[in-house]
């Protein structure tokens, strides 16, 4: 196990998995009694100390580069990477790429020119080119939802995104939607497609046919969701429920359906993907699948330190985190059954 056990080594000898280790660690309720009995024991068996390791490095720096700063998405990211780095006696500097309207060399010269005990990535184009850039900076390196082409031997940290799309169909199944749209993010992005094969598997799972009308492609924000919302509200047979693979693209359903009087969700039922602050604003309120965005900035930290505890042991960790429904208010049973697929 060496001489400086990580959070990988008491999650093997816990038999739990690493993140309830790390939630373990930073004091989460949301472990039963028992699970937290078996780390800590596990802790002590190993030798773990959280205490020591980062009080040790008071401080020290963790750079996040993220793409901007102008979503709430963003503002949940640097919320758990703060939290965590906390934890770790650490500051956090956070370089803004805008959008990867910068050129990569601009802000690595800004990180290569300060110390860092590690990057956090959160890019929405992860071109070969700029990790290849990031690595030059030889410091510990994570992509925290990572889209686009990937070099595996860099840890990650995402979400089950295919799970999420799943559970977000068999929820509008069970609500008694049979017609349900969905409106993607864009399909260059990884997560983009593992949303999309979760919705078609549960539409097979419920055996039914895949129709491809109603799978329209967006880009996670606002004004896609606009544009896919009444590409499907135009159809001769529009869908009863919409799942939208963005709260921000749900927002932009929402205007659409209220521009149309249609009333959510009397008369359509709508969902999200992220769970971000502005779910609860909505009217009614936005049912939404979880993305655990402070918990996924958090687990990224956690990594970052690892590797620079034991710099010559690169884990190439490719860690997802569970999303989960959170029923609020857009999502009501359908009134009457469509007719039959002709």
């Amino acid at each position: 196990m060496g001489d400086r056990p990580t959070l990988a080594d008491v999650a093997r000898l816990a038999g739990v998995s690493v993140p309830t280790v790390s939630k373990v660690v930073r004091g989460g309720t949301d472990v039963s009694a028992t699970t937290r009995n078996r780390v800590q024991e596990a802790m002590r068996t190993a030798g773990y100390t959280f205490r020591d390791r980062y009080e040790r490095r008071s401080g020290g720096t963790i750079d996040l580069v993220i793409d901007g700063l102008d979503s709430l998405w963003a503002l949940e990211v640097i919320r758990g990477t703060e939290e965590a780095a906390a934890q770790y006696g650490l500051s956090v500097a956070v370089t803004s790429t805008r959008h990867g309207t910068v050129d990569p060399s601009d802000w690595l010269r800004q990180i290569a020119a300060r110390s860092t005990d590690g990057i956090v990535a959160a890019l929405t184009r992860t071109a070969p080119r700029t990790t290849q850039m990031l690595r030059t900076l030889k410091a510990p390196l994570v992509l925290l939802d990572p889209i686009g082409e990937l070099d595996h031997v860099i840890p990650t940290v995402g979400a089950s995104n295919w799970l999420g799309g799943l559970t977000a169909v068999e929820h509008f199944l069970t609500m008694g939607h049979t017609r349900i749209g969905i409106i993607t993010g864009p399909m260059d992005a990884a997560c983009s497609q593992e949303r999309l094969d979760g919705y078609i598997a549960a539409i097979g799972r419920a055996g039914l046919d895949v129709d491809r009308e109603l799978i329209v492609h967006g880009d996670f924000l606002i004004d896609g969701g606009r544009r896919g919302a009444a590409a499907l509200l135009d159809m001769k047979d529009p869908p009863t429920a919409i799942f939208a693979c963005g709260d921000l693209a749900a927002a932009g359903v929402y205007q659409v359906a209220s521009e149309r009087h249609l009333r959510i969700p009397r008369d359509l039922s709508v969902m999200g993907f992220d769970d971000i602050p502005i779910c609860e604003l909505l009217s009614p309120p936005l049912t939404t699948i979880r993305q655990p965005i402070v918990e996924m900035a958090a687990e990224a930290v956690r990594l970052v330190m690892e590797m620079h505890d034991r710099p010559r042991r690169q884990p190439g960790a490719h860690i997802q985190l569970t999303t989960s429904l959170i029923e609020r208010a857009s999502v009501a049973r359908v009134e009457r059954l469509v007719a039959e697929r002709a």
